[in-house]
């Protein structure tokens, strides 16, 4: 953080701002050019925040020259990961060589729904399996998921197809047993600020996919990964699913520039949800090519194999012709950005 003096900035002015910041235990060096001075702080930047030096007589600026999030941050780590995700030969990679094809439906209702939609999800391509057991939903009286059963109906279907599981914790209670049945644990958008919660999934040692607050700027964002990065989990996966906006005609909009705008600031992978940001399938496909073609790291997306009956986000619910266009949009786009479809085949350490 530097301080920047007025030109008619004294000496006197100088010295007060040195010794504020002496006072919290940081350190103040002084340069003066011809015109005005800058003072360079090191310490701590929270503490530096709370000393108001904006106030300060002869104070002309205060600006912060490196990123508050210091373990996400590319300023320390400046080669982009990649996460896996699954065990063994089935773990499948999420990261800036490849393009890692997630779907499934957006709650497990039956067995037997949840298995159609993993099959329509590896027939398309897709190689990570999500749906909901834990749903967090803005009306109480709304479906809320079926819970352990849940995650018992994914355990199941992952054994039978071979997909490794993404899928939401709500609950900072229910991180253990959600952890004992998942290869990736979901932070959706309503829990980006449960910092309770991102700690938690944070110590649960499985990757970690962290959706973007509705309504959060990208540095918040990148501060609930820092949650999770601090408890000594860097196995993050950011998702940009759309933010609210005056904007009636969409359920959210997708903020397609986020994503080049995390990947020079962060190392984790970032991958795009243009099923809960559009929150209508006929602009699923549309939204996907754009998630390629702008440098996402992967998609997210629902599929049912009866949406007109799902008892979560149907409209948004790709079948049939929309799935197999998307389909074609993930075997062939991503080759033109110089990507490769990440399967577990892919892997190599």
């Amino acid at each position: 953080m530097v301080v920047v003096m007025a030109p008619n900035a004294t000496d006197e002015d100088i010295a007060a701002v040195v010794a504020r910041v002496e006072e919290v235990g940081g350190e103040a060096f002084v340069s003066r050019g011809l015109v005005r001075t800058i003072i360079g702080l090191v310490g701590d930047i929270e503490s530096f925040h709370h000393l108001n030096l904006r106030i300060l007589r002869g104070v002309a600026d205060v600006r912060r020259i490196s990123d508050p999030y210091k373990l996400v941050s590319r300023q320390h780590h400046p080669d982009r990961s990649t996460v896996w995700v699954g065990e063994g030969d089935r773990a499948v990679p999420i990261g800036p060589e490849t393009f890692t094809f997630i779907a499934g439906p957006c709650a497990v209702e039956s067995h037997e729904q949840t298995y159609e939609a993993a099959v329509m999800a590896r027939g398309a391509g897709a190689t990570l399996l999500r749906g909901g057991a834990f749903k967090p939903r803005t009306s109480p009286y709304a479906f809320q998921g079926l819970g352990l059963a849940g995650l018992e109906i994914l355990a199941d279907v992952r054994a039978t197809t071979g997909l490794p599981i993404v899928t939401e914790v709500v609950d900072a209670r229910d991180v253990p047993v959600v952890a004992e049945h998942a290869d990736m644990l979901q932070v959706g958008t309503r829990n980006m600020a449960n910092f309770g919660l991102l700690q938690a999934v944070g110590e649960a040692g499985k990757p970690v996919l962290l959706k973007r607050g509705m309504t959060a700027t990208v540095e918040e964002w990148l501060m609930a990964a820092e949650y999770i990065a601090q408890r000594g989990n860097l196995d993050v996966v950011l998702c940009e699913r759309g933010i609210r906006t005056f904007e009636p005609s969409t359920r959210n909009t997708l903020d397609i520039s986020a994503v080049p705008v995390v990947q020079a600031t962060s190392h984790l992978p970032i991958i795009v949800d243009p099923s809960h940001a559009a929150g209508r399938k006929d602009l699923v496909v549309p939204l996907s090519r754009a998630a390629i073609a702008v440098g996402a790291d992967g998609l997210i997306v629902d599929v049912h194999p009866r949406p007109e009956t799902a008892l979560c986000d149907g409209p948004q619910a790709l079948v049939d012709s929309d799935l197999r266009e998307l389909a074609q949009v993930v075997r062939r786009m991503p080759a033109v950005v110089g990507r490769k479809l990440a399967t577990a085949a892919t892997r190599v350490r």
